[in-house]
């Protein structure tokens, strides 16, 4: 689940309307019900690519690929988040949010075609760079159109878009997967991006024409270079990780003299040593994103290979973690929860790595697949208590004129964590013989499925969601 935009709208002019009017009222209606869709819409593909990808991967030869049709998503989006946050000043938040959801479908009907496994590689790409253009625009859109009164609704309906996904993703790209083919996941998609473009034109043009840019604001080319430096040093760094030979050292060493430069000038001063205060908060945002969507993204594979599942029913174990995310995010926003922030952040993060260890259990055949479910249950509401908790403390730690640059770098390191961390898990999947296994064959004849690359990724997962709690006590200067 993706937040904050890399532009300040506190000070933006609502929509004229009346005081006591809802985000439901007359002049805020359609606006609502648009946004709520693409985010229904992008939420609905993230959880369900997530159970497609498995068979996706079999029929292109390209599970040793695995991991980074998620992180090559990622790669692209750091770039897309700054751009669409500098255009959004510039030009209004339209734009970028029109493009990105043209962008978007483009990458879906790219991967839904691909022939092999880097065609798919590649439309998912292009589903970054849609993705991180579209959620940038549209809390650009929520800060221009709503008052300050309507605005956590707002988010609040963001966040309640995810719950129906989380429950009908799975369930829906497993039976398309299994009776149709797992193309149709991608492909069906676009269709039903038509709806809330429909639906929101109009609002948003009012919008616009309501409250204009700002004049003078200008695209920073520095700032925007070192995002494209950042995504082609990811990409160099998660191409080196798939090879096993003294030339791989070369997009290795030109990957990291590219990411490493710009990942210090895009994220606050002291982040990478994990400086106390400020710093340290925006590092945890990426902590938490990392381990757990890393973790996340290798259990439907671990589950069809491994216990045999239908995909279905392998996408179903992630249920739970959608859930149970919106009653921790739920419980850390009661009144009482602000005097226990730091408390919260480390118990959130404490059991996002008891859920990773656990939902790895299943490894061992003896014990029942439900407790996947179970620990991802867990997992959810951990992440539920730390990452809302991370959000409220870096708004508390930042001065007005600094909320909308701390807001874009803590989206940054969400980013930067997703890529690091998936990345490194298609490294190691890759390396320790992964990539020979045939998923469909596997499932049906329960045999030759390696266990060492499951269990070595949720370890790691699970000792980066440590580390993370270990990191909680810098978070107050």
């Amino acid at each position: 689940m993706t937040t904050t935009s890399t532009t300040s709208v506190d000070t933006a002019r609502p929509l004229p309307a009346a005081e006591t009017g809802g985000v439901l009222s007359g002049p805020y209606r359609a606006l609502t019900l648009g946004i709520v869709s693409v985010v229904l819409l992008l939420a609905f593909e993230a959880t369900a690519v997530n159970t497609a990808m498995p068979e996706a991967a079999r029929q292109l030869d390209g599970v040793g690929l695995y991991a980074f049709a998620y992180s090559g998503y990622f790669t692209t989006t750091l770039f897309a988040l700054v751009v669409s946050g500098q255009w959004s000043d510039r030009r209004g938040p339209m734009g970028p949010l029109f493009t990105g959801i043209a962008v978007f479908g483009v990458g879906l009907v790219v991967a839904g075609a691909a022939t092999n496994m880097w065609m798919f590689l590649a439309g998912r790409a292009v589903q970054g760079l849609g993705g991180g253009l579209v959620i940038v625009a549209l809390y650009v859109v929520v800060g221009r159109a709503f008052p300050e009164r309507l605005r956590p609704a707002v988010f609040a309906a963001f966040s309640a878009a995810w719950v129906l996904p989380s429950i009908l993703g799975p369930l829906i790209s497993g039976a398309v997967t299994e009776h149709f083919g797992w193309r149709w996941v991608f492909l069906a998609v676009p269709v039903l991006i038509l709806l809330p473009l429909a639906v929101m034109g109009p609002a948003l043009r009012r919008a616009e024409r309501a409250q204009p840019p700002a004049q003078g604001a200008e695209f920073d080319l520095r700032r925007t270079g070192l995002a494209a430096m950042a995504a082609v040093g990811a990409a160099l760094l998660q191409y080196a990780g798939q090879r096993r030979d003294l030339l791989g050292l070369l997009p290795a060493v030109a990957g990291a003299a590219l990411l490493v430069p710009a990942v210090l000038r895009l994220l606050p001063p002291g982040a990478l040593r994990a400086a106390r205060g400020l710093p340290t908060v925006i590092v945890l945002r990426g902590v938490a994103a990392g381990a757990f969507f890393t973790a996340e993204l290798f259990i439907p594979l671990m589950m069809v290979t491994q216990r045999h599942l239908s995909l279905t029913m392998a996408g179903l174990t992630l249920t739970s973690g959608g859930l149970s995310w919106a009653l921790g995010s739920w419980l850390q926003g009661r009144p009482a929860a602000d005097r226990h922030r730091e408390a919260l952040i480390r118990l959130g993060f404490v059991l996002t790595a008891v859920s990773i260890a656990g939902a790895s259990l299943v490894l061992i055949p003896a014990v029942p697949v439900w407790v996947t479910a179970a620990a991802w249950a867990v997992g959810g509401i951990g992440m539920g208590l730390a990452v809302a908790s991370v959000s409220v403390l870096m708004m508390q730690l930042s001065t007005p004129e600094e909320a909308g640059v701390n807001s874009a770098a803590l989206q940054l390191s969400d980013a930067l964590g997703n890529v690091a961390m998936a990345g490194l898990a298609g490294a190691l999947f890759a390396a320790l013989g992964g990539g020979s296994m045939a998923v469909t064959e596997v499932a049906a004849h329960g045999a030759g499925a390696p266990v060492a690359p499951f269990a070595l990724i949720f370890a790691v997962m699970a000792a980066v969601a440590l580390l993370g709690a270990a990191l909680t006590g810098r978070v107050r200067t």
